[in-house]
This record gives C-alpha cells, sequence and structure tokens, in this order.
C-alpha cells in the first residue's frame, strides 16, 4: 500500500509540474506577446471552475460526483458548439471546401478558435480537479496522460494558430462523451437495473455514439493526415498532429474494451438476477 501511495502521488507530482508549466506558458503569452485571444483559455477554465463550487456546494459534495457533473456540462457545451460551427461552415462554404488541406490546416473556422480555447481551458481545469482530489489510479495513469496530450497539442496549435480546424474535428468525441457521463452519473445515483428500458436505451445511444462520433471520426482524420502527409511543411504540425491522434485512436481501443467488459458484466448481472428470481 505504501508502494501504490507513493507512486501515485510521485505521478501527481509530476503531472502537477507539467501543469504549472502550461499556466506559465499560456500567461507568458498573453502578457508579454499581447496574445489577447487566449484569454478563452483562462475564461474556459475558471467558468467550469465556478461550474464546479456551485456543484459542491448546492447539489454534492462528493469530488467524483462533482467532476462527473462538470464534465458532463464540458461535452453537452462543445458537442452544441462543433455542431454548430461545421452546419455554419457547411453552408457558407459547402463540404469540398471546408475539408480542403489548406483549411484545415491553416484556416480556422468561425468560432473554432475561441471554441478550442474554451476546451483546452476545461481539460487544464480538469486535470487540477483530478489532481487536487486524486481521482485517478495507476502508476501511469491514462486519464492524466490524455488531458496532458491534449493540453500540449491543443496549445501548440492555437500559439501557431494552425490545425484549428483539425483539432474541432478531433472534439465530435465529445458527443459520446456525454453518454460516458451520464452512465457514470446514473451509477452513483444508484440506478443500475439493466433490466429498464431507460438503461437499454441509453446502452444503445452509448454503442452507437462510441462508433460515429469517437472512432469513425478519428480513424477518418488519421487517414486525412497520412493521406495529405506531402502538403504538409518541414515543421511539426504532421508528426504532432499524428502523434496526437494515434494516441487517440489507442485510447479508443481501450476505452472500447472498458465499454464491452462494463456491457458484459451489467448483462451477467442482469441474467444472475433472473435466474435468481425464477428459483425464487
Amino acid at each position: 500500500m505504501a508502494r501504490t501511495g507513493t507512486a501515485k502521488n510521485g505521478a501527481g507530482q509530476f503531472f502537477l509540474a507539467t501543469l504549472l508549466l502550461w499556466l506559465v506558458s499560456v500567461v507568458f503569452e498573453i502578457a508579454f506577446n499581447l496574445r489577447t485571444e487566449l484569454l478563452w483559455v483562462i475564461g474556459g477554465g475558471c467558468f467550469f471552475q465556478l461550474v464546479n463550487c456551485f456543484v459542491r456546494s448546492y447539489l454534492s459534495r462528493d469530488p467524483l460526483f462533482v467532476n462527473t457533473s462538470v464534465s458532463l456540462l464540458h461535452s453537452i457545451i462543445t458537442s452544441a458548439s462543433v455542431v454548430f460551427i461545421l452546419v455554419n461552415q457547411c453552408l457558407a462554404k459547402g463540404v469540398d471546401e471546408m475539408f480542403d488541406h489548406s483549411e484545415l490546416v491553416g484556416g480556422s473556422w468561425r468560432w473554432a478558435y475561441q471554441a478550442l480555447c474554451f476546451s483546452c481551458g476545461y481539460f487544464a481545469y480538469d486535470q487540477w480537479d483530478m489532481l487536487q482530489y486524486r481521482l485517478y489510479s495507476g502508476l501511469i495513469p491514462s486519464i492524466l496522460v490524455h488531458h496532458l496530450v491534449l493540453l500540449v497539442c491543443f496549445t501548440l496549435a492555437l500559439y501557431r494558430n494552425v490545425t484549428i480546424n483539425y483539432l474541432i474535428l478531433t472534439l465530435i468525441c465529445e458527443m459520446h462523451s456525454i453518454f460516458l457521463h451520464v452512465r457514470k452519473l446514473r451509477r452513483m445515483a444508484g440506478i443500475r437495473d439493466s433490466n429498464t428500458a431507460l438503461v437499454k436505451l441509453e446502452w444503445v445511444l452509448n454503442w452507437t455514439a462510441f462508433l460515429f462520433a469517437r472512432c469513425v471520426p478519428h480513424i477518418l482524420i488519421t487517414v486525412k493526415l497520412i493521406k495529405d502527409a506531402h502538403k504538409f511543411g518541414r515543421g511539426l504540425e504532421w508528426p504532432l498532429a499524428l502523434f496526437g491522434m494515434a494516441g487517440m485512436n489507442i485510447l479508443n481501443v481501450g476505452l472500447g474494451m472498458d465499454l464491452f467488459h462494463a456491457f458484459r458484466r451489467e448483462r451477467s448481472n442482469r441474467r444472475n438476477q433472473e435466474k435468481s428470481n425464477h428459483v425464487e
């Protein structure tokens, strides 16, 4: 137990150090390079911290419940923002021009930069909240690694003002995150009867969103990056983008396995309950 606690604390110290370095970098860009557009990052972090305080004060003081509730709100806001941005651009420019390489790499759709900044602020807030209440596990916590990779990729893109639209496309996966957070909150509320129509519907939507809002978009983005590799310059944009998408696809595989095990476990519990009722 002592070794586990020490390892966990060591991981926490490392990720806290990286978060502080990230914050210093953002503040430096705003204050010394006059990048006032990055204030949306600070605004996003502060907004979700205020929501955290509201949930903690009026709904529950359970750190996991608070964190999940705020994450659900972020997923809803981000999903709505991404859909709005994509529909707006589709109507204004058409699909072919929207997904042209130069548009995806060098352009920035209307409100895309602000939306990316806002989400970047959320991931910084969420990293801090998880570190503060130790809402992670393992020697190398995957959730903290995930947030660190996103912060690095998002922030470098925002600094250089490149691949903004590519990153907006990756945020389509927040539609699936909605159902992940709903499932967690539902179980925390004690609603675990897998025989109910509500839970069955939740699983249908969960799997549908996992496939069409997470796996398929991320695979298509990766294919697009590989196909257009020769169109990128000699900078870090292409290697960083490909590295980020490779990481996301690997995490998606792990998430899919976790979902499958959870689904099978709930089905097994339901069958055992049915057998028990039949015996009685």
